[in-house]
């Protein structure tokens, strides 16, 4: 997910890291001996582990979809939408991938627009105004316009709102389209956030949800962001929801671990040592989340969101080998939550891992002992 996703940018706080070097000056071939601490970033090797550098991480995806991959390289390229079309028409309307994918293509039309005022996103425009009718296009479009006008917010516009009525109204025409597929409610909870739907209205929105996928963690995950302190309901209330849901989650759904995204976004603006992540909330949120990513599915696509977003809880409570194993597990691709939510969200990933990886070189670990 950002893939999840349509968050608004705040700063990471994870309060026992740093700022580190992003990348080891090896001093090669330059007559230079530098000395290093154990436990240093410049101790370790993050390649030896085969993980990739900085510049090679994909920061447009949480985990590899390589049909995505290819579809959005060949839209932007040629600025044809109907390769998209095509993928999206042989996506299954169950599940996660969809929901996914539509995301995907929903924000590259947004970067390209960023990058390119008035002109990037073209094919997308395209896509709306020539295929009307065609689900895929209206659901990307409504998703579009969603992350638009949350885009919006985080500059201080005021055409947040205007932008979000567009967003209703495009996920109701989509929803039409096709009346059983969930995309299009999984956007407008999003909008139900954004224009502040009282409790009954976005009951009855979450309604049509669960009616159509009771088990969508994607939709979960926008759904607990309504109920967060920041936006209309309290700590309280997201802890419930997420409480509930996990505890109804049938086995091998990753809805175990929806009360670890509870704690990420009601966690403390400041967090100190490892005190907090050793308190039992936490402690039982990353034990759910744990327990969750060993008995899902492999191919599940929502897998690797809850490994990224695990990395920062197992390094606050110095739980190095269990962070490694993670990084193996995601490294390459980092369009998730907490990456995500810095400017660079490469660059994030690649000094927490390796940080992670001197932490744990300096307990014993090696790459053998990660392998074994």
């Amino acid at each position: 997910m950002e893939i999840l996703w349509f968050l608004i940018a705040v700063a990471m706080i994870v309060g026992v890291l740093g700022p580190f070097a992003l990348r080891r000056g090896r001093g090669r071939g330059r007559g230079v001996i530098r000395q290093v601490a154990p436990g240093s970033p410049d101790a370790a090797d993050p390649e030896a582990y085969g993980f990739l550098r900085q510049e090679d991480q994909d920061v447009r995806l949480p985990g590899p979809d390589r049909d995505l991959l290819d579809v959005l390289d060949v839209v932007r390229a040629t600025q044809d939408w109907r390769a998209a079309s095509q993928l999206l028409k042989g996506t299954a309307r169950e599940g996660e991938v969809r929901w996914q994918r539509v995301q995907s293509f929903a924000g590259a039309a947004s970067l390209e627009l960023a990058e390119r005022p008035g002109v990037g996103g073209a094919w997308l425009r395209s896509w709306h105004a020539e295929a009307p009718e065609d689900p895929g296009g209206a659901q990307v479009y409504a998703e579009f316009l969603v992350q638009q006008a949350f885009r919006t917010a985080s500059t201080g516009s005021k055409d947040f709102q205007v932008i979000l009525d567009e967003a209703r109204s495009e996920c109701r025409r989509a929803a039409a389209l096709t009346p059983e597929d969930v995309v299009p409610y999984v956007s407008q909870l999003a909008v139900a956030r954004g224009l502040g739907y009282s409790g009954e209205e976005f009951d009855r929105l979450w309604a049509q949800v669960i009616d159509r996928a009771p088990a969508h963690m994607g939709a979960h995950l926008a759904a607990l962001l309504y109920w967060c302190e920041k936006w209309h309901g309290s700590r309280a209330d997201a802890d419930r929801f997420a409480t509930t849901a996990a505890a109804r989650a049938p086995h091998g759904s990753l809805l175990a671990a929806l009360p670890l995204f509870a704690v990420f976004e009601n966690r403390p603006e400041i967090v100190v040592g490892v005190d907090f992540y050793r308190t039992a909330v936490v402690t039982k949120a990353v034990e759910g989340a744990m327990y969750a990513v060993h008995s899902a599915r492999p191919d599940d696509p929502m897998l690797a969101h809850v490994r990224h977003l695990l990395v920062p809880f197992l390094m606050g409570a110095e739980r190095w080998a269990e962070a490694m194993a993670l990084f193996v597990r995601v490294d390459g691709y980092v369009g998730a939550l907490p990456w995500t939510l810095e400017e660079d969200p490469a660059a994030a990933y690649t000094a927490r891992r390796n940080l992670v990886v001197a932490e744990y070189e300096s307990d014993g670990g090696s790459p053998a002992a990660l392998r074994g």
